[in-house]
């Protein structure tokens, strides 16, 4: 697939962030049971990974399991959390060899103790890699991203080290999970949903939205070339006329 990747040359965002649904309707679709649809999925995260790295993406975000996500049967849940024990072993060479380096960001604590190691450890080992960030966002939820932020803020201002009135957006993007990066530019969805579904409420203010039938297993190199090339076609006005854009330099 590297010749898809060679032949792309219009705009790459800096920052693509991808809600990966479809995993279970995939495995249904081949008679198998939900886990099965999920293992072929972190298959697919490892190819898009370094396809975007490839393609000079500073940042992808994968939202790979939500705070509701909880909710599910525990069997799957289980599933998931041994699913994403094996990635964060087998990957971490992946990552280092192409210079990635690993990011957490959502209610961690949540998470049970071995696998909050094992991010950690590869935090660590990735931490000054700079060729690209892969965040993955767990038992995350943006609604409850901004509660934290609002109480983190409101306790400086209880403590005299912060005057509300100079809390602007500036200083709530500084204070989310996604402090170390820009705004996602361009939010895939695969499988068909047209929803946020609670992902990066703040951050998605300005992105461009892309989604697709394809389910997240079938999602390859070329499905995403195929959101850059949309991508590419987009005017981002960012509130302005497109006559004040044609007149930027």
């Amino acid at each position: 697939m590297d010749d898809v990747l060679e032949a792309y040359t219009g705009p790459v965002p800096r920052h693509i962030a991808v809600i990966m649904d479809g995993n279970g309707r995939w495995a249904q679709q081949r008679g198998e049971d939900r886990t099965a649809g999920h293992r072929a999925g972190a298959k697919t995260v490892r190819a898009i990974t370094r396809a975007c790295a490839k393609l000079g993406v500073e940042v992808l975000t994968l939202y790979s399991f939500s705070t509701e996500n909880w909710g599910r049967p525990q069997i799957e849940v289980d599933a998931l959390m041994a699913l994403l024990t094996d990635y964060l072993e087998s990957e971490a060479d992946e990552l280092l060899a192409n210079q990635i380096r690993l990011r957490a960001i959502g209610e961690l604590d949540a998470l049970p103790a071995g696998v909050r190691m094992l991010l950690e450890q590869v935090g660590q080992i990735t931490a000054d890699k700079d060729r690209m960030d892969l965040v993955l966002a767990l038992s995350y939820g943006s609604r409850q991203e901004i509660v934290r932020t609002i109480r983190t803020l409101s306790e400086r201002v209880a403590a005299g080290t912060l005057d509300s009135s100079d809390i602007d957006e500036a200083m709530v993007s500084e204070t989310l999970d996604t402090a170390f990066g820009p705004d996602p530019d361009l939010i895939i969805r695969t499988s068909g949903e047209f929803r946020l579904s609670n992902f990066l409420l703040w951050q998605a203010a300005y992105a461009e939205m892309y989604v697709t039938d394809v389910l997240w297993p079938d999602f390859d190199e070329t499905e995403l070339v195929r959101a850059l090339n949309v991508f590419g076609r987009r005017q981002r006005r960012f509130g302005k006329t497109a006559e004040q854009m044609a007149e930027s330099p």
